[in-house]
C-alpha cells in the first residue's frame, strides 16, 4: 500500500463514520471513501457543466437496494455546489410525490425548497441567503447605474413574468425587497416562507403578500422551473434536483394515481430532453424493478419506456452513458478492497501509525463476507462497509480484543429490499376511485 499522510478533520471522520455506522451515506467528507465509479462521475459531470451553460439535464441512476445509487446522488451534488450551481434534494415517500391533489407534492416541494443548498451551505436551509444575495447584486447594479433597486429587480425577473406562476413569483420577491428596504423582519419571513412552499391557502398569501397564488400540487415543477432561472439572476451557475428513493412511485398500489405521477416523470424528461428548460437539472435515484416492471414501473408507460430504452447496442462490455439511464455496475472485489482501505484511513483520521488492523485483516473480513452471503457482498456493498466501521468501532474500545477473534463474530445479511411490494398508502379520493383501477382488480368478483 502507498504511502498516505492526508490528515482528515475530526468533524468530517465522525460524519462519515457515523453516517456509514447506521447504514446511511455520508452528508461530508465523500471524497474520503469514493471508490470506482469513475465513467458514471464523468458523465453526470458533463451534465452539470452542461447545465451551467444554460441547458438542461435528467438521468436515471438505476442500480440495487444497497449499490451506492444515493452515495453517487450525493457525490455529484456536492461537486455542483463546487461548480457555483444550487442544488436541492428530497427522498420520495408516502407523503412525498410528484403529483398528487391532497398535498404530497407540495410537500415534495417543501422539503426539496428546506434543503436547497449552496457551496458556503452544503447542509441546505439557503433560502434565505440565495434571495439576499439576489437583492444585494441588484442594490450594487441600482448604485451603479443610479435607478432604483425596484427598477432593476423588476428588469431581471421580466422573463420570469412571462412564464407559468411568474409573476407571482416576482410579486414575492419584491416583496421580500420591500421588506429588506423598509425593515420589515416580518414580510422578508413571509417571503420565504413561501418560497419554500409553507403556504396552503390563497387567503393568507394575499394577506401577507399581497398575491393570490401559492405553490400547489399541480405548480411544483413550474416553480421548480422558475428557481433554476431566478438562480441564474442571483449569481448561481443553475440548479440541479437530485430526488432519491424513486420507488416509492412504483409502490402506488392505485393504478391512476401512480400513472399521474408517471406522467410528470414524462413531462420532466420531454422538457429536459428537448432542451426547452434552461439552467436545471434533474437526477433521480431507483431500482431496476422501478425502471423496468412491465407492470408497475415506468416500463409499464410506453412514453417512458420508449424514451428509456436503452442502447441496444450496449452491454458489459461496451457501455453508453450518454442516455437518461445510468445502470450502476458492480463495484469489483478489488475496488471494494480499496473502499475497506479508506475506510480504515478515516477512521484513523488519516494517521497510518493509527490503523488498528493490517492489511491482511481487510482481506480476511472480505473472505469471511464472502463466505457467508456470496458475491453479494462486492455487488451490494452498503452492509459490508456497515458491518466493516461497527468492526473497527468494537476493535478501537476494547483495545485488548484480537481482530481474529472478533472477524468470526461478524454476522453479514443480505440486502433486501421491502420496499418493492406496493403499499396502500392510499387517500380518501383515491380510494373512492378504487373500482375504476383495473391494474388492481380489486372490484373483482365470482
Amino acid at each position: 500500500m502507498s504511502s498516505r499522510s492526508d490528515r482528515i478533520r475530526s468533524r468530517d471522520r465522525d460524519a462519515i463514520l457515523q453516517s456509514l455506522k447506521a447504514g446511511v451515506v455520508p452528508r461530508r467528507g465523500l471524497q474520503h471513501i469514493q471508490v470506482g465509479r469513475a465513467e458514471e462521475v464523468k458523465a453526470l459531470m458533463r451534465d452539470v457543466d452542461r447545465i451551467k451553460d444554460g441547458g438542461s439535464a435528467v438521468r436515471f441512476i438505476i442500480g440495487e437496494f444497497g449499490s451506492g445509487k444515493t452515495f453517487l446522488l450525493q457525490l455529484v451534488r456536492s461537486a455542483a455546489l463546487e461548480k457555483g450551481l444550487l442544488t436541492m434534494h428530497a427522498d420520495l415517500a408516502p407523503d412525498r410525490r410528484l403529483h398528487s391533489s391532497q398535498g404530497q407534492a407540495r410537500t415534495l416541494y417543501a422539503e426539496l425548497a428546506k434543503n436547497l443548498a449552496t457551496r458556503t451551505k452544503p447542509e441546505g436551509g439557503a433560502m434565505k441567503s440565495v434571495v439576499e444575495r439576489f437583492v444585494g447584486s441588484a442594490r450594487q447594479e441600482a448604485n451603479r447605474r443610479d435607478v432604483s433597486t425596484q427598477d432593476v429587480i423588476d428588469e431581471r425577473l421580466d422573463r420570469l413574468t412571462e412564464m407559468v406562476g411568474g409573476f407571482a413569483f416576482a410579486q414575492v420577491i419584491s416583496s421580500y425587497w420591500e421588506g429588506y428596504r423598509d425593515g420589515d423582519a416580518e414580510k422578508k419571513a413571509n417571503a420565504i416562507r413561501w418560497l419554500r412552499g409553507e403556504y396552503t391557502t390563497k387567503t393568507d398569501a394575499r394577506k401577507d403578500l399581497g398575491t393570490r397564488q401559492y405553490i400547489d400540487d399541480d405548480s411544483v415543477y413550474d416553480y421548480l422551473k422558475l428557481f433554476a432561472l431566478f438562480s441564474k439572476q442571483a449569481g448561481y451557475e443553475g440548479l440541479l434536483v437530485a430526488m432519491d428513493e424513486m420507488v416509492n412511485l412504483y409502490q402506488i398500489s392505485h393504478g391512476i394515481a401512480r400513472k399521474n405521477n408517471y406522467e410528470q416523470v414524462l413531462r420532466i424528461v420531454n422538457d429536459c430532453l428537448q432542451g426547452t428548460v434552461e439552467h436545471l437539472g434533474f437526477l433521480m435515484g431507483g431500482t431496476p424493478e422501478f425502471l423496468t416492471d412491465s407492470r408497475r414501473g415506468l416500463f409499464s408507460y410506453e412514453a417512458l419506456r420508449s424514451r428509456l430504452q436503452e442502447n441496444t447496442f450496449a452491454n458489459d462490455e461496451y457501455r453508453d452513458l450518454t442516455g437518461p439511464v445510468i445502470r450502476l455496475s458492480s463495484l469489483s472485489p478489488e475496488e471494494l478492497y480499496v473502499l475497506l482501505q479508506n475506510l480504515r484511513h478515516v477512521h484513523a483520521a488519516g494517521n497510518e501509525d493509527e490503523y488498528l488492523i493490517p492489511d491482511e485483516a481487510l482481506k480476511a473480513f472480505m473472505e469471511h463476507c464472502a463466505d457467508q452471503i456470496g458475491e453479494q457482498y462486492f455487488k451490494t456493498p452498503r452492509q459490508t462497509v456497515k458491518k466493516f466501521v461497527q468492526f473497527l468501532s468494537i476493535l478501537e474500545q476494547n483495545p485488548e480484543l484480537d481482530w481474529q477473534d472478533l472477524i468470526d463474530e461478524v454476522e453479514i445479511e443480505e440486502e433486501r429490499d421491502a420496499s418493492l411490494e406496493p403499499v396502500d398508502g392510499r387517500s380518501e379520493e383515491e380510494n373512492a376511485d378504487e373500482a375504476e383501477d383495473d391494474d388492481e382488480l380489486s372490484s373483482f368478483e365470482l
